[in-house]
């Protein structure tokens, strides 16, 4: 109601109400603040009463009012984030204490589970583990596992006593999340140098351990840490500066090898860092457990609380373990009753649990990429290859070998193993890619082996019994099923080798991609790491550093799939005959013997054993893929790919680098690189054969004829005008292999090759 009468007179009752509707006039938009000094914007009743009586018919003020509601709700639908809390929240009722699940719509969290064993057995599979030293780390056990006591834990040093009275200590929670360190003391030290040798990088310390919690402080992606820094740590840590840091202030916190008390044989002194200072460290950064804690671990009212079981699957029975102090040592029980004894011949230096052993899977005709591979090994792992043919062992050195998996073609023209295995080495010696590993002198660090899936399958002895039962799909990944075996289940091992075999045959000559060989190499590099144990590396990976000091470490591990929370089995390691090992035959088995990286990450999360194969960042192996992918690319590593076909062709742009930075500026401080399949293209354009000098010099004429028919032996002629004017770095790094065979330079650690 207006103020004025119809002369324009005021109609005020009192000073007061005329007071009030005086200062109602200074706001004159539709909020008013209440009180002033908070200013807290309330509806002005006045204005929007006087908008709806005087300037807006009554229908057209019912539409403004609907208008509002409904740009409000859409406003607080558009701003509720789920997307951001899908993660943060549990995704069913059940999950959540003290809510009813008939409020809410019931989910089927078995339909995708592939989880098969039982609680009690998930715990024993941790405390075997733990036990036999396989997790010498910091990090949590889960809480959904249910120890209901810190086990004790041999790979790690004791923790100090704490000084806190108990009546100010928490009460012990529920269930164990930690482990009691049971083992020797740890010394943390830095690159030892010889005095006056600082051309090239020393060798790791015989029996130096890499403590994988310090590199994920520095490389976790996680946590945010760059390639870039994390590889400058990595070089620093191991010397690979040669001298040439130019960091001005310690970097001990960079320290990341150790060795065991007692063992210390530096050339200079080594540093301490209190065991309490790395516990905290290591574990202050470490990332919590986001899945939702098991509400009930009270094995008298439902033992398997918090556990989802696979739909229609029944619980495995308990697995067959050897003791922990002999595993991998003596062979399972499951081993000995089959009458199936594993030997692995290594030199006195090394441990039979633990041999030093590479394992690369490869089917068809022998390429330049193996043979890189095998190169990339000879120039970077301690061989004694400077040593003279037959000299004594180095103390305290463990030389590793490279076993080279060959799944023949027609495997099925073959009527004995003997007569297989003799077509392959016939095979190898008339390959010139192949042909120089034969060598004598290689002898002992190049070792060709013969897949056979039949037998490999068979002396697993989780599986050897049932495997068979997948007629036909025995080539699964990721759901993914070639069919191998028409013809029966007996017969679809042999098919498989077929199939795989075939198939990289047709690969070579059209370039198609071999799916099968691909699938068949994701199951063969568990089943070699579990028979034999070692570290399996696909084909298509270069050594850039000596890897002794992660052999050392005795946790499973595989690495990151770039950005996403998955592994990448292309660089996995497991203990041999262990019960992870074990564990994981038993779950692929029930989930159709699907070895896929990504599904291997759910086998693993749903049973809560993914911190025992530990997933290390990819800048440790794969140190372009972030950047390839868009990711961190304000501060690339060295050198910079935005895709890895750079390698083997470098852009104009950064074409000087690969010669003016040599080996020594790719990727330094990474323990390899992985250039993502690319399997036919060339490494080197101009010179597209094994160029090891006079010693192979026949392998060297056979590929040339084959790479140039046109031209007669008698033209042949190395010009410069010929190479290529910008080398890419796939070309530098294979030559620089190449010249070390050759006797034109030292490896990577100085060490000339003596014949």
């Amino acid at each position: 109601m207006s103020p004025y009468d119809e002369d324009g007179l005021p109609t005020y009752s009192s000073a007061i109400s005329e007071k009030i509707y005086l200062e109602s006039r200074t706001s004159k938009g539709y909020w008013t603040p209440r009180p002033p000094s908070i200013r807290l914007y309330l509806t002005n009743p006045r204005r929007l009463t006087k908008l709806t009586s005087t300037r807006i018919t009554r229908r057209k003020s019912w539409l403004l009012f609907l208008v509002t509601i409904t740009a409000s709700l859409c406003f607080f639908y558009l701003f509720d984030f789920p997307s951001l809390r899908r993660d943060k929240y549990p995704r069913s009722a059940r999950d959540w204490p003290g809510i009813s699940v008939g409020f809410t719509k019931e989910v089927d969290e078995s339909a995708s589970s592939t989880l098969v064993f039982e609680r009690e057995e998930i715990q024993r599979i941790w405390q075997w583990e733990i036990e036999s030293g396989h997790f010498p780390s910091n990090g949590k056990v889960p809480e959904q596992v249910g120890l209901s006591t810190a086990p004790l834990n041999p790979a790690l040093p004791p923790r100090r006593v704490p000084t806190i009275p108990s009546r100010f200590r928490p009460p012990p929670g529920p269930v164990a999340t930690t482990t009691r360190g049971d083992g020797p003391k740890r010394v943390y030290y830095g690159p030892q140098f010889k005095e006056g040798e600082v051309a090239y990088p020393p060798r790791p310390v015989p029996g130096g351990i890499a403590d994988l919690d310090v590199i994920m402080q520095h490389c976790d992606f996680e946590l945010d840490k760059y390639v870039r820094d994390c590889l400058e740590v990595l070089r620093v840590g191991a010397g690979l500066n040669n001298g040439r840091g130019l960091r001005r202030a310690p970097t001990d916190e960079w320290n990341y090898v150790y060795l065991h008390a007692g063992r210390e044989n530096f050339t200079e002194p080594a540093s301490e860092i209190p065991i309490a200072k790395v516990i905290a460290s290591a574990s202050s950064e470490s990332t919590p457990d986001q899945r939702a804690p098991s509400n009930n671990n009270n094995p008298h009212t439902n033992p398997n609380a918090g556990f989802v079981k696979k739909k229609d699957a029944p619980w495995e029975p308990a697995l067959v373990l050897s003791d922990p102090a002999q595993a991998s040592r003596e062979g399972s029980v499951a081993e000995e009753a089959s009458a199936v004894v594993e030997t692995i011949e290594m030199d006195g230096a090394c441990d039979p649990e633990n041999p030093h052993v590479f394992h690369m899977f490869w089917t068809g005709p022998f390429t330049d990429k193996p043979y890189a591979s095998i190169l990339s090994f000879l120039f970077t792992q301690n061989l004694g290859l400077h040593l003279p043919a037959g000299a004594a062992e180095v103390a305290g050195v463990c030389r590793p070998q490279y076993w080279i998996w060959i799944n023949p073609e027609h495997f099925e023209r073959f009527r004995s193993p003997a007569a297989a295995r003799a077509a392959m080495l016939e095979s190898l010696e008339t390959n010139p890619w192949s042909a120089p590993f034969l060598d004598g002198r290689f002898r002992d660090a190049i070792k060709f082996k013969m897949w056979n899936t039949t037998e490999q399958l068979d002396s697993i002895p989780e599986i050897k019994d049932d495997w068979r039962a997948y007629s036909g799909s025995l080539l699964n990944s990721g759901g993914h099923i070639i069919d191998v075996a028409p013809g029966g289940a007996n017969a679809n091992a042999n098919n498989a080798d077929e199939a795989a075999g075939a198939g990289a045959g047709a690969k070579a000559k059209s370039e198609e991609y071999d799916k099968g060989s691909v699938v068949l190499s994701d199951m063969a590099r568990f089943v070699l790491c579990h028979r034999f144990g070692g570290i399996y590396v696909d084909a298509d990976t270069l050594f850039l550093r000596d890897w002794s000091e992660l052999f050392h470490t005795r946790h499973a591990f595989a690495y990151r799939w770039s950005r996403l929370d998955k592994y990448n089995t292309a660089v996995l390691r497991l203990n041999r005959r262990s019960a992870l090992g074990s564990w994981l035959f038993r779950t692929a088995f029930r989930n159709n013997l699907d070895f896929h990286p990504m599904t291997v990450t759910q086998y693993a999360k749903d049973a809560y054993l993914d911190a025992l194969l530990r997933m290390l960042p990819d800048a440790l192996f794969d140190s372009a893929w972030l950047n390839t992918e868009e990711f961190q690319r304000d501060r690339p590593p060295q050198p910079y790919f935005v895709a890895f076909d750079n390698f083997f062709h470098t852009p104009a742009s950064a074409s000087a680098q690969p010669q003016a930075l040599g080996f020594e500026g790719f990727f330094r401080g990474a323990y390899s690189y992985h250039f993502h399949n690319s399997w036919f293209k060339p490494f080197d354009v101009s010179r597209n054969w094994p160029d090891l000098g006079a010693r192979f010099v026949a392998g060297e004429r056979a590929a040339r004829q084959a790479a140039d028919p046109d031209t007669p032996p008698a033209e042949w002629a190395d010009r410069v005008a010929d190479d290529k004017r910008d080398l890419d770095w796939a070309t530098v790094v294979k030559r620089t292999f190449e010249a070390y065979v050759r006797g034109e330079r030292p490896n990577a650690y100085g060490e000339w090759l003596a014949w």
